[in-house]
């Protein structure tokens, strides 16, 4: 088991969380809890980002018919069909974009948020409709599938979630530690109705080929976090020439450009002592060959002629730079629930509460490891690589939903324009999560035939992206003198019900509140 324990080590195991068996059941969704789907919903005068990189557009008039956008009328619809509608809409002077796709999603645990609607709340309110579970739950018996699933009949109040298993987790066959191990529990996963797989190291070469290879036959996605116990055998680049489709976060990348061959790490480094493994991270990165050398040109053209994703989630280390800011931030107070506080606060055993005596030094050495991975990210991008967004919440004060903002926000940081963040988050997400199956995603842009999966927002993100989060955008009334919150996601579409953001942004200010009056 060893190969295994090493390669869940550096999320499952180090959080130390019990089996999501005892997480409380996701409640039906009331009757109350969004509205439709309508055989009409008109969604009358917006402005549309319609997520492919083209530029807005409006007033446009959009149809929906059962979950399905039926039709889209520049100016207004015709007289017939607004008379006709169920339910309209007015996104007068707003903006509409595609439903956000989180290719990054965990949920909780019983020691931090035991009731996963608290998530899954949080996301729809944020304006995510689609999640790649990657995997949702650790250990065998957990709900990931049968969560999708009453998520695609829409009996639970959660976006669309797409189940990946971890390799090697919730099977009883044992440690997939040969090729022929791996295919069999590759073939398990499938079997079990899981659309894809979440690698972390620790195999040899010839596993994670035979992996990626029965993958691809039973048509499953693979992504992987290639972290340290095993990046010396397999990088990045020794991963995408065996055959993997997404590299997640930055393991594997420096050490695939790596000027010396092998990373240096102090005599007293411990991956197990997180502190010691993160400070460390931020290290690498001088290590590796400079941005515009031959060696780094050749890789980035290596990733994007393999046809490989990259979906960094720059927000979930951001607490790195700055940890004071991430603790500080505008929702935790009201929406944070305690218990995920209490998570999130540096600790001997909490993954990712490795801060425990963090300096102004390892501050300083993780800004300047993220201008390097900006600079990696923009090159795949700019030579026409696909990026998307994921945002691994649960961690490092990176809460549900409102990380998912601050990855779009530092995808615009790392280069991306607007409307590439935008597309990031839209249809190439949903095109991460689809292609393996050769399909074109039913999601991911506002056109017509696609599913109604849309996110209505009062002012224009591609301005400024911090409207989209759930407390909204600070602004000083030059008028009034008085100081405004605006923004916030108004309304999410979702399979063509309607939800009120506001009011699930309550029921999770409800969650937080009993939680606090409970202590």
């Amino acid at each position: 088991m060893k190969a295994l324990k090493l390669a869940l080590a550096s999320l499952a195991a180090m959080a130390t969380q019990p089996l999501a068996a005892q997480m409380e059941r996701v409640p039906d969704r009331l009757a109350s809890e969004g509205e439709g789907p309508f055989s009409t919903l008109l969604i009358r005068g917006a402005t549309v980002v319609e997520g492919s990189g083209a530029p807005p557009a409006g007033p446009v008039d959009i149809v929906v018919e059962g979950n399905r956008i039926a039709a889209l009328h520049p100016g207004a619809a015709p007289d017939d069909v607004i008379r006709s509608a169920q339910r309209v809409v007015d996104a007068s002077g707003m903006y509409v974009l595609p439903g956000f796709v989180d290719v990054h999603g965990h949920n909780g645990n019983p020691a931090k948020a035991a009731q996963p609607s608290y998530g899954y709340k949080l996301w729809l309110a944020h304006g995510v409709t689609t999640v790649r579970g990657v995997s949702f739950y650790f250990g065998p018996g957990t709900p990931d599938l049968s969560d999708a699933s009453r998520s695609a009949a829409n009996t639970i109040v959660a976006p669309r979630l797409i189940a990946y298993a971890v390799f090697g987790d919730k099977w009883s066959g044992g440690t997939p530690d040969t090729p022929a191990r791996a295919r069999e529990g590759v073939r398990w996963a499938k079997a079990q109705g899981y659309w894809g797989i979440k690698f972390f190291n620790g195999y040899s070469p010839a596993v994670f080929e035979a992996a990626f290879d029965e993958a691809e036959k039973l048509e499953m996605g693979t992504v992987a976090h290639l972290a340290q116990t095993g990046v010396a055998e397999v990088n990045a680049a020794r991963a995408v020439e065996l055959g993997l489709d997404g590299v997640t976060h930055f393991y594997g990348h420096f050490e695939s450009l790596l000027k010396d061959g092998l990373p240096y790490y102090p005599e007293d480094y411990n991956y197990f002592d997180e502190q010691s493994r993160f400070a460390w991270v931020a290290r690498l990165a001088p290590q590796a060959v400079e941005p515009g050398s031959e060696e780094w040109d050749d890789y980035i053209d290596y990733l994007v002629d393999r046809g490989v994703t990259l979906s960094p989630t720059f927000n979930i280390y951001s607490a790195s730079r700055d940890v004071m800011a991430a603790k500080t931030r505008d929702w935790h107070a009201k929406y944070t629930i305690p218990s995920l506080m209490d998570f999130y606060a540096p600790s001997a055993t909490n993954h990712g509460s490795y801060y425990k005596d963090w300096s102004t030094e390892d501050e300083v050495a993780w800004r300047k490891f993220y201008d390097k991975w900006f600079t990696l990210t923009k090159d795949f991008h700019d030579r026409g690589g696909r990026v998307t967004a994921g945002s691994d919440p649960g961690y490092i004060y990176q809460t549900w939903g409102f990380a998912y903002i601050g990855e779009l926000e530092m995808l615009r940081e790392a280069g991306l324009s607007p409307l590439a963040v935008i597309r990031a988050a839209t249809i190439d997400g949903a095109r991460e999560i689809y292609e393996p199956r050769g399909v074109e995603p039913p999601m991911g842009r506002i056109a017509v035939g696609k599913l109604a999966d849309l996110v209505i927002v009062p002012e224009n993100p591609l301005a400024n992206l911090k409207v989209l989060y759930g407390t909204g955008h600070t602004r000083l009334n030059y008028e009034t003198g008085a100081i405004e919150q605006v923004g916030g996601v108004r309304w999410t579409v979702k399979d063509g019900i309607v939800y009120d953001a506001h009011a699930l942004l309550a029921d999770v200010a409800r969650m937080a509140e009993e939680q606090r009056a409970a202590r």
